[in-house]
């Protein structure tokens, strides 16, 4: 039997509750952010700072900041409602590589447009580009599971991330609001290719396989 691809070797399955220790963190960073307020600027992502005084540091810790407390609310929810059965399905390790790469490389892909568009005045701050990830996640892994939108609409979990996606792609093309809907959009297409390249599967398959009885 062939070993698979060193980027496709499985860690050996853990469960550490790391949901509740990123949901712990972000609410940490929250506080000292509220008592310390030029600290937003310093972990918020943001082109010019990057670029010209090299805090690279803000691909990974924009995630852990944000706005108002609805804003960390809203995203420590999602993360708690689908990270805690992602994590408990693949295990705390690989869930911890899929949070970071999700969330990291929608930073990435957001500087870039940011970058070429001109938008050097915008600071990225929230986990929500993580958090559409593993809410992609979970439609993965439960594809039967049924999610109840604005908490009274019955929807399969995958047609909620496609009706999310939906939303994002206009939002982000014809909405003036402040919310990063590009960078939500990166975070499913980043997990899409998790899928894809990391674990082997086609979410699409899956879901495909999962409603054509």
């Amino acid at each position: 039997m062939n070993n698979p691809p060193f980027f496709r070797r499985p860690f050996k399955y853990a469960y550490f509750h790391a949901t509740f220790c990123l949901i712990l963190i972000n609410a940490i960073v929250y506080l000292l952010c509220n008592f310390m307020p030029n600290l937003m600027y310093y972990l918020s992502m943001n082109v010019v700072y990057i670029v010209r005084d090299k805090m690279l540091w803000q691909f990974v810790t924009y995630m852990f900041v944000h706005g108002n407390i609805r804003h960390l609310l809203l995203n420590m929810l999602g993360l708690f409602f689908f990270g805690v059965g992602v994590e408990r399905a693949i295990g705390s390790k690989e869930f911890l590589l899929f949070y970071f790469t999700s969330g990291i490389l929608s930073a990435v892909l957001s500087f870039a447009l940011y970058y070429f568009t001109g938008s050097y005045m915008v600071f990225l701050l929230g986990a929500s580009g993580a958090v559409y990830a593993v809410l992609f996640a979970y439609a993965v892994c439960y594809p039967r599971s049924i999610i109840y939108l604005w908490w009274v609409i019955p929807i399969p979990a995958p047609i909620v991330v496609l009706i999310f996606a939906i939303i994002e792609v206009v939002s982000g093309f014809f909405s003036s609001s402040n919310i990063a809907h590009f960078t939500h959009l990166f975070g499913f297409l980043i997990a899409f290719f998790y899928f894809l390249i990391r674990m082997g599967v086609n979410p699409f398959k899956i879901w495909k396989n999962t409603y054509k009885e």
